[in-house]
């Protein structure tokens, strides 16, 4: 099956000013003649004394506001964006699926995996044919593709652990928008246009998304009430709302009817896993990751310490030797990678590959004048090569980053792996199925339905958690911070790596590190991906002089969703305008979590907030 190939970055950022105007005046969140005077970049930035929140969509963050207006913290406000965009973006956001939050609240460092894990009826070949190669489109199209989704317990555990608010408040906002419904944004509309085919194959789905067999169109206002009363049963109840009873029962019963063999039991028995975080320092800031099965923090952790170890802060920003080291620590990165799966079978540990010596052995083996064929670099610790093949990851995850008054912080993202997942929409549920049983190795060395090259340490097997390259990821000095994330399959960590390097580093604000053009690679293809005006001058051509392989960007590189909180106390939310996200801030903290003695910040210029 083929990848989507939705509009280039340009129409992109053409959607994100149209549709994020036209919800700004439809829900009076910033006065419409601001809205109508902000340029696609500006729209994405906002700054204020309470908080911020930076996600993928415009209506959710404004739900994630609300919530700390109200006097909640960044979790509280997380789980109501993460809620939301289970409603308003759908391709992306879910029940139905899975993710990582990474949380910071004082000296307490946590990280949450509730990624979807294989249901116990998974098998290692059930994706491969007679021949022993992957057969069709099984592994991408309808419920056999679906994992048992994390997000129900994920959040709610989230919650439990680190929210203030009660949890019936928290999913609120979602119940409203699901109950009185939304409006339906172009990316929203272009994704069921892509997605057509597919979603026709379920009548479930098509009787939603695509009434009378055409997409929902831009600016509709839609609801969904299935999803709204499963949100309000949640709302009251917990996860043992769709995990057991009447909506377990009927995600079982769409799972058989269409081939499938996710089971209420598989549901039931599911539980998020707190797990120890990657830390790490680089660059004078303290660094916390998701680790394994997320190989997004392993590989921005690693490339990090090979740029410090190389001197890449001594080098002239925007020039092809900065670009040239990029390419060649992610050379090594990736191929990496391919030794990573669960926990339980990778074989090798994130500690490992962070190791000094292993670290000091990759970086003696970058030639600063000469790109390396990636041929010629192998995983650790030297395995066997693997056939070249063109490789990409779905890209339809969604990012959100908060910070609360207080500086605690969440970075958090979430997937149903492609777009709209499996295709498959719950009856009755109004949310659609994960399609994540893609990301495992249906064949070891051989391509998935995206071409993604894996090992077999991430093969199918029940109970296990696949793969990821999604990379949460917080980073604090002094009294600074930082939460950032993107979507975008393989691209993420080269993504996020790129924002935070013009942060941390050069010192670049906010919005211009996100909307700088950007570039990728992945070990496998051996092509570097270039984004338009990603190599001004003759960067290009000196890249290519050293042997490094270009190709033009014809998919935006990641979606980058970043707060800050400055060391002068005041916030900062950037939203990439390569997709119409939204960032937001609160003006001033609520009056109960504002330092003793001390008067409201002065608000600044707002182009954003509540």
């Amino acid at each position: 099956m083929s990848p989507p190939h939705p509009v280039r970055a340009a129409s992109r950022r053409l959607l994100a000013a149209i549709t994020l105007g036209a919800f700004l005046v439809a829900c009076h969140a910033i006065a419409p003649a601001a809205a109508a005077t902000r340029t696609a970049a500006e729209s994405g930035y906002a700054i204020g004394s309470g908080g911020a929140i930076a996600s993928a969509e415009p209506q959710a963050s404004t739900a994630g506001l609300a919530i700390l207006r109200q006097g909640g913290n960044a979790v509280d406000a997380a789980v109501a964006v993460a809620l939301a965009l289970a409603v308003v973006q759908p391709q992306a956001g879910n029940l139905g699926g899975g993710g990582f939050a990474v949380i910071r609240r004082g000296d307490v460092i946590a990280t949450l995996d509730f990624r979807e894990t294989a249901p116990s009826g998974a098998r290692r070949d059930m994706f491969l044919g007679s021949d022993g190669k992957p057969a069709g489109d099984q592994s991408w199209v309808g419920p056999i593709a679906a994992a048992v989704p994390g997000s129900p317990a994920g959040l709610y555990e989230l919650h439990h652990r680190f929210g203030r608010l009660p949890w019936s408040r928290v999913v609120a906002p979602a119940v409203r928008l699901a109950r009185d419904g939304f409006l339906v944004t172009a990316r929203l509309h272009d994704a069921l246009e892509e997605e057509r085919e597919t979603l026709g194959r379920f009548p479930e789905t098509a009787r939603l998304w695509l009434p009378g067999g055409t997409p929902v169109p831009s600016g509709a206002r839609i609801r969904i009430p299935d999803l709204a009363r499963t949100l309000a049963s949640y709302g009251e109840a917990g996860p043992a709302a769709i995990v057991s009873g009447k909506v377990a029962a009927e995600i079982e019963r769409a799972s058989l009817a269409h081939g499938g063999i996710l089971t209420a039991a598989d549901l039931a028995a599911y539980h998020p896993v707190w797990r120890e975080p990657i830390r790490s320092r680089s660059f004078g800031w303290q660094i916390a990751a998701m680790p394994l099965p997320s190989s997004g923090g392993v590989i921005v952790a690693q490339a990090l310490a090979l740029l410090e170890r190389l001197a890449w802060d001594k080098l002239p920003a925007g020039g092809a030797d900065r670009a040239h080291l990029l390419v060649e620590v992610w050379r090594r990165a990736y191929a990496d990678r391919f030794v990573l799966g669960d926990p339980s079978t990778s074989l090798a540990a994130p500690e490992q590959l962070l190791d000094p010596a292993w670290i000091a052995k990759r970086a003696a083996g970058i030639d600063v004048r000469h790109a390396t064929a990636s041929k010629d670099v192998r995983p650790w610790p030297g395995l066997e090569q693997v056939s070249p093949a063109l490789a990409a990851e779905p890209s339809e995850t969604t990012h959100l980053s908060v910070i609360d008054g207080e500086g605690g912080v969440v970075s958090m993202t979430t997937t149903l792996n492609g777009w709209f997942g499996c295709g498959l929409l719950v009856p009755g549920a109004g949310f659609l199925l994960n399609n994540e049983m893609d990301d495992f190795t249906t064949s070891p060395g051989s391509p998935n339905a995206y071409g993604l090259i894996q090992g077999d340490s991430n093969a199918v097997r029940p109970g296990k958690r696949m793969l990821s390259s999604m990379s949460p990821t917080i980073l604090w000095r002094d009294r600074e911070t930082i939460a950032i994330g993107s979507p975008g399959g393989s691209r993420i960590p080269t993504a996020t790596l790129q924002v935070l390097l013009g942060l941390i580093v050069d010192g670049d604000g906010l919005q211009e590190s996100v909307e700088r053009p950007r570039i990728h690679h992945q070990w496998l293809p051996d092509v570097v991906v270039v984004e338009s005006g990603a190599l001004p001058g003759g960067a290009r051509a000196e890249l290519e002089g050293r042997g490094q392989k270009l190709t033009d960007a014809t998919w935006r590189i990641g979606e980058v969703d970043v707060v800050r909180r400055r060391a002068d106390r005041l916030f900062e939310a950037a939203a990439d305008s390569r997709g119409p996200g939204g960032a937001g801030v609160v003006r001033e903290a609520p009056a109960a979590h504002r330092t003793p003695g001390s008067a409201p910040s002065p608000s600044p210029v707002n182009t954003g907030s509540d």
